[in-house]
């Protein structure tokens, strides 16, 4: 298996329903900063405006999300990542919610490098090599 970087998130009030529960669409943010975290801890960025001469992005391209028990208002959430695939182009994160040893949800994440170009649409492009490289040892076999 390879390296898990962790992350740890309060779960606020802003985040839950009448019920005090955690909604379901506060899992899709947890996970993007949970990737924006795990990239910044690599030296990296979402938006590199110097990688390779010119300006690179990651948009998503799919997300999903399961949910195995409810988290609540002041819970305090841990959130692992790993990389489930890596290709040449995309990116495909892996995110494990615990609440202590209780598993919460388990979510996946697909990301495209594109070159962006200012009035052009995002443009596919190979992942930087040193990027590429810091992911590798998170990929989980």
């Amino acid at each position: 298996m390879g390296e898990v970087f962790r992350t740890r998130r309060l779960v606020e009030f802003s985040d839950t329903d009448m019920a005090g529960i955690a909604h379901f669409s506060a899992f899709f943010r947890w996970m993007e900063a949970a990737e924006h975290e795990f990239l910044r801890s690599l030296g990296y960025s979402i938006f590199d405006k110097a990688a390779e001469g010119h300006a690179v992005s990651f948009p998503r391209v799919n997300a999903t999300c399961d949910y195995r028990s409810p988290a609540h208002c002041v819970d305090t959430l841990d959130i692992e990542v790993t990389v489930a695939r890596l290709g040449s182009k995309s990116v495909t994160y892996a995110f494990h919610f615990l609440r202590g040893d209780q598993a919460i949800a388990d979510g996946k994440m697909t990301s495209v490098c594109c070159k962006m170009t200012a009035g052009e649409p995002p443009q596919p492009t190979p992942i930087p090599g040193d990027m590429a490289e810091s992911l590798r040892p998170f990929v989980v076999a």
